[in-house]
């Protein structure tokens, strides 16, 4: 696995047009080791649904990090659904043939090492994304090389929160793209997804993957964004970013809608 700056890279659960892989996202910041790192995803997708459990290591250290096992790990609704979770392979725990539903709220507990651990997230409703187009990169268009447009509507008078995941040729870029409507509420939006990590030309593959997240998720995907950015060159530590996991360890629990375009670039 490629070492730089933040060092994330996403392994995910069930997608269209991805469904057979699981996302998994690198996540271990700061320099204490040991610490617990949930990293779980409930979507609207039906099909698998993943959490997965390690303990971080040393900034400075390889990325190897050992993962937890023999955790009792669930997910419940405030409709009292229950979704019990198992372990497959070392640290990733399942439930197969689930779905979210929009403005339902979803909380995962986990215990691990005799200690408990919440998360709750409440799942907006979807916004369809309309269409990616390319169109030439600002930096380097004499070369061919391309930058990625998302197009959709945002829905008036309702707060909204996504994030973007691109795939280029099936490897996804480290740049994570994170939004609110502060600026945009109500308008249709043609936003440039401008990464520095993968250089996209035509005839490349780009896949899309749009989420609708709640406000904690958004702040802290914005926060992660922001670290990348203060940090291009990995030549500080990163801090950890504001969670929404009870009490306090690293990673997240989000649930969000999900949708996939894919794009052969001309």
């Amino acid at each position: 696995m490629k070492k730089n700056g933040l060092k994330y890279f996403l392994v995910i659960a069930a997608i269209a047009g991805l469904a057979s892989c699981k996302k998994v996202i690198d996540l271990h910041l700061g320099n204490a080791s040991g610490q617990l790192v949930i990293e779980g995803n409930m979507t609207n997708v039906p099909g698998p649904q993943y959490v997965m459990l390690s303990r971080n290591v040393p900034f400075t250290s390889p990325n190897v990090y050992p993962a937890v096992s023999g955790a009792a790990v669930s997910i419940a609704d405030d409709r009292g659904n229950q979704y019990p979770m198992t372990e497959g392979s070392a640290g990733t725990y399942s439930v197969p043939n689930a779905f979210g539903f929009g403005s339902r709220t979803y909380t995962l507990t986990v215990n691990a090492g005799g200690k408990t651990y919440t998360a709750t997230s409440t799942m907006p409703g979807t916004v369809n994304l309309d269409s990616i187009t390319d169109k030439p990169s600002y930096f380097d268009a004499k070369s061919g090389q391309k930058i990625i447009t998302v197009h959709f509507q945002d829905p008036a008078n309702i707060p909204n929160q996504y994030r973007f995941v691109m795939h280029v040729n099936r490897v996804q870029v480290n740049s994570i793209f994170a939004f609110n409507d502060e600026f945009i509420d109500g308008k249709h939006v043609d936003l440039d997804l401008q990464e520095n990590d993968i250089k996209i030309y035509p005839k490349d593959t780009v896949t899309v993957e749009m989420q609708c997240i709640d406000k904690p998720i958004y702040t802290y995907w914005y926060s992660l964004a922001q670290e990348q950015v203060n940090n291009p060159g990995g030549q500080v530590a990163p801090s950890n970013p504001p969670t929404n996991i009870t009490p306090t360890t690293l990673g997240y629990f989000s649930a969000h809608t999900t949708q996939t375009l894919t794009l052969v670039v001309k």
